[in-house]
């Protein structure tokens, strides 16, 4: 059976760049997902390493998109490995069923690594770097207006419901409950 997993990281992302490269390949079954491929604890690759069987063929767009480090690629790759299952990788041009294709997958996953852990170094320079020249860094802060603050005291006083609360004030569940907890640390 010809299987694909399809990932991006954020629900605003658009998979339809991976299915249209999937296409061609005969697939039969799709495990696709929404989340972030910093680790293996995602629900649609779990439930495909488990449906997966001997013989059948697993399918993915690029390496990046079954995990973004070098252990846990050679980890499900072993799994896969241990099953009798091929893994396609069509940006990498891998195919684990010959001998060709699992050199190859060790190396691209490799380069893979190298690349994260260089961006998250060049990332950590450049805080450091902000840190010592007394800039601020990462996200601003913004200010929590008087409105919100007045309806916070409705909320808390249970008024309001946080639902209406976060109308009132024109935030989001998240935003409204990162200025919740500013206030209440103040």
């Amino acid at each position: 059976m010809n299987i694909a997993y399809i990932r991006v990281s954020t629900v605003e992302q658009n998979t339809g760049r991976q299915h249209e490269a999937l296409k061609a390949h005969n697939i039969e079954k799709v495990f696709e997902e929404k989340v972030s491929g910093k680790d293996t604890n995602r629900p649609q690759l779990k439930a495909m390493l488990e449906f997966a069987r001997q013989s059948d063929t697993i399918y993915i767009e690029s390496i990046s998109r079954l995990a973004r480090n070098t252990l846990d690629f050679l980890k499900i790759v072993e799994q896969l490995t241990a099953k009798s299952v091929s893994l396609i990788s069509l940006k990498e041009n891998i195919n684990t069923s010959t001998p060709q294709g699992k050199f190859m997958l060790s190396v691209f996953a490799a380069l893979s690594q190298l690349e994260r852990d260089t961006i998250k170094q060049r990332q950590r320079e450049g805080i450091d770097l902000a840190l010592k020249e007394g800039r601020a860094y990462g996200r601003p802060k913004i200010n929590i207006s008087d409105k919100f603050k007045e309806v916070y005291k409705r909320w808390k006083a249970k008024e309001i419901t946080a639902v209406e609360a976060m109308k009132l004030t024109g935030t989001k569940k998240n935003t409204f409950y990162n200025h919740v907890k500013e206030i209440e640390q103040a």
